[in-house]
């Protein structure tokens, strides 16, 4: 796969997806999340955990609510969309929804990463990194297939 995505930038998602799986799980359910997570060493499913508590899954779903999505595998999503001074922009997501038609999946220090085909082809060896400086916090994307960027640097042309 010609995209790399660094250590740093893995560690990085992998916190975040922890703190969105915290925040979405219900106080009274939160010892059982911790405690399968920690025999798993990942993030229970809703199945694994329904069995635990000794309710139907679909019970448990609808105590969730929008917050059953963290039970599933969450990707790091990486595509490149029309946007910007340039004429494109690259985008990074938390997405639990994989096409297997449109997207192709990999995985980076054991972060899934998903890229759909389009996006792909304009993502040539590609690197995701993270950076946490005085004067720069977040992710950015270096991309030498890249002709130019805008001047502040969010967009670029092919």
């Amino acid at each position: 796969m010609p995209i790399t995505v660094t250590e740093k930038a893995a560690s990085e998602v992998r916190k975040i997806i922890t703190e969105q799986q915290q925040a979405s799980i219900p106080p009274d359910v939160m010892p059982t999340f911790k405690a399968l997570e920690a025999n798993l060493g990942r993030p229970p499913s809703i199945k694994e955990m329904a069995d635990k508590l000794s309710i139907g899954e679909d019970d448990l779903k609808t105590k969730l609510g929008q917050g059953a999505a963290v039970c599933s595998r969450i990707h790091l999503r990486m595509r490149v969309v029309g946007g910007g001074c340039s004429g494109f922009q690259h985008k990074l997501d938390l997405d639990p929804v994989v096409n297997e038609k449109l997207d192709e999946v990999f995985e980076a220090h054991g972060v899934a990463v998903v890229v759909d085909k389009r996006s792909l082809m304009y993502l040539g060896d590609a690197t995701v990194d993270f950076h946490d400086d005085l004067n720069r916090r977040g992710f950015s994307i270096t991309n030498p297939s890249a002709k130019s960027t805008c001047g502040c640097g969010s967009s670029f042309s092919m």
